[in-house]
C-alpha cells in the first residue's frame, strides 16, 4: 500500500468505529446531528472539498458531486447513519479501486522494468558508471553479470548467458558470444562482455519498447471513447432527473397512502432522488473499462506483445483473417546454400562471383551466400552495384557484369536460365550475358509454424493467407507442410500490397485483418493492413515503427496468444459494460419507485464498481488465456 492509500484506510477504520458507537448511543436532536458530522467529514472531506473546486471550475457534473449532494441530503433529512454509511462505502470502493489499479501499474512496470540506470565504460583502466544517454555510437561498455546490457551492440569480448524474459516472456536464457548482435533491455547473467555500441540510447531497443508501452494509453479505443461521452452526457442528465424526481411529484400531490404531511410528502420524493442520484453514479463505467485494456495491454508485455494502444488491441479481438510474409515469419530466415550446378566456371569461382556481387547486400540470401564462400571478399573488385527489389542484384566484378537473382532478373537481362528440379530457392548466376549456372539456398521452418496456424485458427481466424516473393514450388511446400492453403508466390513488395489490399475488400466491414512480417521489406504492407504485427525486436526499425503491434521474439506462436488476450480483454470490457448498466439500470427504476434504500443504492454503486474492478484485472493474467 502507499502512504496515501494508507491515510485512506486509516480514515475508513476512524469513521467506521465512530459510526459503531454513535449506533450504540442513545442521542437525539442536534447533538446527534454534530457527533455525526465527525465521521461524515473524517471520511468525506476531500469528495466534498473536489466537488466544490469542480463547482468553482464551471465542471459540476462528476461523482464528486453526485456523492456530495446526496450525502449531504440524507444528513439534512436526518438520515445520519446512511449518509456516513454512503460516503464511508463510497471511499471503501476508490481504495479497493486505488489498489486494484496500483497492482495493475505495478505488475506492468515490474514487467517492463528494463530501463538500465547507468552504463559502464573504461576510463584510465578503471570502470565509471555514466548515464546511458551520454554514449555515443561506437563507443566501447562492460557489462558485468547480474547487470542489464543498456544500448544495442556487438559483443567484442567474452561469452554470457542471456535473460531475455523482460524483453520476451521467453523464460529459457540464450546464449552470447563474441560477435554476436545484443539488444537492450537483456540481463547478463554469466560472463563479463565488452561490447561495441551501435546505436544510440534513444533508438536502442529498451527505449523504443518503453516509448510504445508508456504512449500505448494515449490510444483509446472505441469502447473508452464511448464511455467518456456517455459519462459526459449522463452524470448531467441523472442529476437533472433526481432534481425533476425530487421537485414534481410533490409539486402534483402524488405520494404514497397514508403520508401524513406535505412535508413527510417532500421528505419521501427528496430521499428518492439522493438514492436516484448514488445509483446512476457512472464509477464502474468510467474506472472498469480503460483499466481492462491497461491491463490487457500490460498482460500482454508480460507475453513478450507490445501493443501500442487500446485501439489496437480492440481491432485485433476483430481478426478473421491473418496474411502472413513466409521468410522471418514462417521461416527462420536463416537461409544456407545446399547446392551449387555450375557450367563452364568452377564451384568456388562461381559462388565467388555471386558472393562479390551480393557483398553489399544486407538480405538473409545475399548473405548466405557469402558465408558459402568462405574467403574473405576483396570489396575493392567490385562496382556500380544496383540493388532490384524482389529480383535480385547486378554488379560489375573485375570490370564484369554480374547478374545474381531470380528467374525474372534472368529475363531482363535476356539470359535463357535452367530449370532446377529439387525445391528451395534458385539463385541463377549470368556473367557478361551468359548463364552460369545457379546456387541452391534452402530456409528452414520456424520449429512451431505448424502449431502456430492451428492455435490461429483454433481463436478464430478463418482465414490464414502466406505471401512471398520466393519460388511457387518453395511457397507451395512451406505452405503444406505448416497447413496453408492459400499461397502467393513470386510477389515483390508492391506486388504483396496489391494482394492485401485485394484481401482488404474480400472481408466485412467489422471484420479485421492482421498483417504479420519480419520487416525486411514488409513496412508498406504492415501500414496497410488493418493491424500489422512485426515479428521480433531484431526486426528492422522501420517495420517495428510501421506496425501496430511488435511481437518481441520470433514465435509465430505469439500471433495466435496476442489475438486470445485481445478477445479476453474485449469479453471483459462488455461484461463490466453490461453488467453495470444492468445493475444500475435496475437499481435506478427501484430507486425511484421508492422500493430501493440507501443500502441497496451503496451496492449499485460502490459494489458494482468494485465487482468490475476485480474482473478488469483478470485481464493482466494471460498464463490460461
Amino acid at each position: 500500500m502507499t502512504r496515501k492509500q494508507k491515510k485512506v484506510l486509516m480514515r475508513i477504520i476512524i469513521a467506521a468505529v465512530f459510526m459503531v458507537i454513535l449506533g450504540l448511543l442513545p442521542l437525539t436532536g442536534w447533538l446527534r446531528f454534530g457527533l455525526f458530522l465527525i465521521p461524515y467529514l473524517v471520511i468525506g472531506y476531500d469528495i466534498l472539498r473536489k466537488a466544490w473546486k469542480g463547482i468553482l471550475n464551471r465542471q459540476v457534473f462528476d461523482e464528486n458531486f453526485l456523492m456530495a449532494v446526496a450525502t449531504l441530503g440524507a444528513i439534512l433529512l436526518g438520515e445520519y447513519t446512511e449518509g456516513v454509511a454512503v460516503m464511508l462505502f463510497y471511499q471503501i470502493g476508490e481504495l479497493f479501486q486505488s489498489v486494484a489499479v496500483g497492482k495493475s501499474r505495478r505488475n506492468i512496470s515490474d514487467l517492463m522494468d528494463i530501463r538500465p540506470d547507468y552504463a559502464n565504460i573504461e576510463v584510465d583502466g578503471s570502470i565509471e558508471q555514466v548515464d546511458p544517454d551520454e554514449v555515443e555510437i561506437g563507443t566501447t561498455i562492460v557489462v558485468q553479470p547480474g547487470e542489464k546490457v543498456p544500448i544495442d551492440g556487438v559483443i567484442l569480448e567474452g561469452n554470457t548467458t542471456l535473460n531475455t524474459s523482460a524483453l520476451t516472456g521467453e523464460s529459457l536464457p540464450r546464449d552470447a558470444a563474441a560477435g554476436d548482435e545484443i539488444i537492450s533491455g537483456c540481463i547478463n547473467m554469466t560472463g563479463l562482455l565488452k561490447i561495441r555500441t551501435t546505436k544510440e540510447f534513444g533508438d536502442s531497443t529498451v527505449s523504443r519498447i518503453l516509448d510504445l508501452v508508456e504512449n500505448s494509453s494515449s490510444k483509446k479505443s472505441r469502447s473508452e471513447n464511448f464511455i467518456t461521452k456517455f459519462a459526459r452526457y449522463y452524470t448531467p442528465a441523472v442529476c437533472y432527473g433526481a432534481l425533476a424526481l425530487a421537485l414534481l411529484p410533490p409539486l402534483f400531490g402524488i405520494g404514497l397512502l397514508g403520508q401524513a404531511s406535505t412535508l413527510a410528502l417532500w421528505s419521501d420524493w427528496v430521499y428518492r432522488a439522493l438514492t436516484f442520484l448514488v445509483i446512476s453514479c457512472p464509477c464502474a463505467l468510467v474506472i472498469s473499462i480503460p483499466l481492462s485494456f491497461f491491463a490487457g495491454i500490460g498482460g500482454a508485455s508480460h507475453e513478450g506483445v507490445l501493443v501500442k494502444g487500446s485501439n489496437y488491441l480492440e481491432a485485433l479481438a476483430n481478426t478473421t483473417t491473418v496474411v502472413c510474409d513466409k521468410t522471418g515469419t514462417l521461416t527462420q530466415g536463416v537461409f544456407e546454400v545446399i547446392g551449387v550446378h555450375h557450367h563452364t566456371l568452377a564451384e568456388k569461382e562461381l559462388l565467388e562471383y555471386a558472393a562479390l556481387a551480393e557483398s553489399h547486400s544486407s538480405h538473409p540470401i545475399s548473405r548466405s551466400i557469402c558465408k558459402a564462400y568462405g574467403d574473405t571478399l576483396d570489396h575493392t573488385r567490385v562496382s556500380d552495384v544496383e540493388e532490384i527489389g524482389g529480383n535480385g542484384v547486378i554488379a560489375t566484378v573485375d570490370s564484369h557484369r554480374v547478374a545474381v537473382g531470380n528467374q525474372k532478373l534472368m529475363r531482363q537481362e535476356g539470359v535463357a536460365c535452367q530449370e532446377c528440379h529439387e525445391i528451395g530457392t534458385i539463385v541463377h548466376v549470368a556473367i557478361d550475358g551468359k548463364y552460369e549456372g545457379h546456387i541452391l539456398i534452402a530456409d528452414r521452418l520456424k520449429p512451431h509454424a505448424k502449431d502456430a496456424v492451428a492455435a490461429m485458427h483454433k481463436a478464430g481466424v478463418s482465414r490464414i493467407v502466406m505471401l512471398t516473393g520466393d519460388d511457387r514450388r518453395v511457397a507451395d511446400n512451406v505452405a503444406q507442410k505448416i497447413g496453408i492453403s492459400e499461397v502467393y508466390s513470386e510477389l515483390l513488395p508492391s506486388d504483396k500490397v496489391e494482394q492485401v489490399e485485394r484481401l482488404l475488400t474480400e472481408k466485412r466491414s467489422k471484420d479485421k485483418l492482421v498483417f504479420v512480417g519480419d520487416g525486411i521489406n514488409d513496412a508498406p504492407v504492415l501500414s496497410r493492413a488493418d493491424i500489422g504485427i512485426a515479428m521480433g525486436a531484431l526486426g528492422s526499425d522501420a517495420a517495428i515503427e510501421a506496425a501496430d503491434i511488435v511481437l518481441m521474439d520470433d514465435d509465430p506462436l505469439k500471433i495466435a496468444k496476442a489475438i486470445r488476450i485481445s478477445r479476453k480483454c474485449i469479453r471483459i470490457v462488455y461484461e463490466n459494460i453490461y453488467f453495470a448498466i444492468g445493475v444500475k439500470v435496475l437499481c435506478l427504476i427501484l430507486g425511484a419507485l421508492g422500493i430501493a434504500n440507501m443500502w441497496i443504492a451503496i451496492f449499485a454503486d460502490v459494489g458494482v464498481m468494485v465487482l468490475a474492478v476485480f474482473n478488469a484485472i483478470r485481464t493482466l493474467f494471460v498464463d490460461k488465456v
